[in-house]
Parts: structure tokens; C-alpha cells; sequence
């Protein structure tokens, strides 16, 4: 068996012994690296429709990068975008919405200027980038079917900002500027790693964590009959939220190390297999 159990945390609580909801990351944990979703995994999403336990989907992705999935996976409820800044109701209108203050906006594009990091924006449904260039631009705009905006300067374009993702091919890079900028905007935004070559900037509520809260309180639940799913250092907030916290096999040692259980890789029906092995036995439990 590939799954097991994370190394004990004195100061982490057993994992919980009923699970009422799962919410789930979606890049690196529901989805496969060619961005698709499996049978195995399909199956395991209607099992829990059966035991009557929701999957809501949380991600740095923006809504339409969430909503071009609903459908395959026949999910009809609340899910977060933009690390849960953005939160809708199943109809997908907004249910709420956090944005960054301009000065902050003005801010992190300028330390991530000096380090000559590519940024873009996301402003509601609104991708905006300035460098068209940018090797991740294009397997971006595959991997949540929308086109960027793109425009000579941001300079217009610094209100109503829902985040800001600095774009590397030098993961050493995007790693610094997590701790650096992270230490400088500390307390006025939330600075996290969504995968190895971006870095997510945040409102200060706008994580995973905060999401999990909104879509628990959506029905009725307390945090610590949710269960969640993630691989990288932005789902952290929702981990510490969490009853149950599951990292995937190739998960940060990071986040690892803040999870009750380690499943398989995505590459391996991780997700499926952590809902069989731990979620359902304990949704048998949630009435």
C-alpha cells in the first residue's frame, strides 16, 4: 500500500473520526500532470455523492479555470478560486470577494520587477500579464482555457486585484522571493507557493483556510468535520483548518509534514485511494 501515516505532531490534533465534506486542491491533487481526471478518481467523487459528502474544489486558479471541470466531475457545489479569495455559490455567481490594495499591488510588482520575475494579475474573471513572452503563458492559458490581456504597463490595472502570480523557470528564484517577499508584505497579504514555478500574493484572509471556513459554514459544518486534499505550500491554511489533512506522494516535505496522512502521487491514484482508505470509512460515520 502506498499510503501512510505522516510522522506524528505533538501539536496537531488526531485526525477527526467523521468527515461531512472533502475540499480538494485541484492542480497536483484532483488532476493529473496532463491536467485530466481519471475514472478511479470519478468513481471515488460518487461514492461520496452516495454517503452523502460533498467535494468542494479550492485553487489558485481563477473561476473559469475551476468551472471548465464541474461539469466532468458532476459537481453541483460552492467552490474557491484564486486561493479562496473568490468564492462562489453552485449557480457560480460570487458569494464573496477579497482584493488587494493597490498600494500592495504596486508594492509586490515592484519587488518582483527587481528580481526580473514575470507577474500577472487576476482581476475577476480578468487575466492581465504584460510580457506575452513568458514560457508559462501558454501552457496557462491551455490549462484554464482563457487568454490573457495583455497590456503594455499595469499601471491602470492595480485596483480590484484578486492576485498576483510571479512566473519562473528558476524555482530556486521563486522559492526566494516566497520568504522574502512573504517577510515584507507580512500581515497585508498572504504570500504562498502554488506550484514550483509560481508564487501566489494574496489577500491577508485570501488562502485556502479562509475557503474552507466559507464553504464548511455554506453547509452547516464545523471545519473540523472537513476533510482536505492538497500538494503545495498555498494549501498549508486549509491543512490547519482541517480535521483531516491528506498530502499527496509528491507533495512538499512541507506540507508533508503538516498532513495526518500521505497518499499516493497524482501520478498514481493518489486521490482516489486517499478517499477510499481514509475518507469513506469515516463518512460511514458522519450521521
Amino acid at each position: 500500500m502506498t499510503l501512510q501515516t505522516r510522522p506524528g505532531h505533538s501539536n496537531r490534533p488526531d485526525p477527526a473520526a467523521h468527515i461531512k465534506l472533502v475540499v480538494s486542491d485541484m492542480d497536483g491533487t484532483l488532476l493529473t500532470p496532463q491536467k485530466q481526471v481519471t475514472h478511479h478518481t470519478l468513481n471515488a467523487i460518487t461514492a461520496l455523492r452516495h454517503a452523502g459528502v460533498p467535494v468542494c474544489l479550492v485553487s489558485s486558479r481563477p473561476a473559469s479555470g475551476i468551472e471548465m471541470y464541474l461539469e466532468a466531475l458532476k459537481l453541483d457545489t460552492p467552490y474557491g478560486a484564486l486561493n479562496g479569495g473568490s468564492i462562489f455559490n453552485p449557480d457560480r455567481s460570487l458569494r464573496s470577494q477579497l482584493t488587494l490594495p493597490t498600494d500592495i499591488v504596486q508594492e509586490a510588482l515592484g519587488l518582483l520587477q527587481e528580481h526580473n520575475i514575470d507577474a500577472w494579475l487576476f482581476r475577476g474573471h480578468e487575466w492581465v500579464i504584460t510580457n506575452a513572452a513568458s514560457p508559462y503563458v501558454e501552457p496557462e492559458s491551455r490549462a484554464i482555457k482563457q487568454t490573457p490581456n495583455i497590456v503594455p504597463t499595469f499601471k491602470t490595472m492595480l485596483a480590484g486585484v484578486g492576485k498576483i502570480t510571479a512566473s519562473s523557470s528558476n524555482y530556486d528564484a521563486i522559492t526566494q522571493q516566497e520568504a522574502e517577499i512573504g517577510a515584507l508584505l507580512k500581515g497585508r497579504a498572504c504570500v504562498a507557493q502554488s506550484a514550483p514555478f509560481y508564487l501566489d500574493i494574496t489577500p491577508p484572509n485570501a488562502n485556502k483556510g479562509y475557503a474552507l471556513h466559507q464553504l464548511a459554514d455554506f453547509y452547516g459544518i464545523a471545519p473540523h468535520e472537513v476533510a482536505c486534499l492538497g500538494d503545495m505550500n498555498n494549501d498549508l491554511p486549509m491543512f490547519k483548518a482541517a480535521g483531516m489533512a491528506i498530502a499527496m506522494g509528491q507533495a512538499t516535505q512541507t506540507v508533508k509534514d503538516h498532513a495526518h496522512f500521505v497518499t499516493a502521487a497524482n501520478t498514481a491514484e493518489g486521490w482516489s485511494k486517499a478517499v477510499t482508505e481514509y475518507i469513506l470509512p469515516r463518512a460511514a460515520k458522519a450521521d
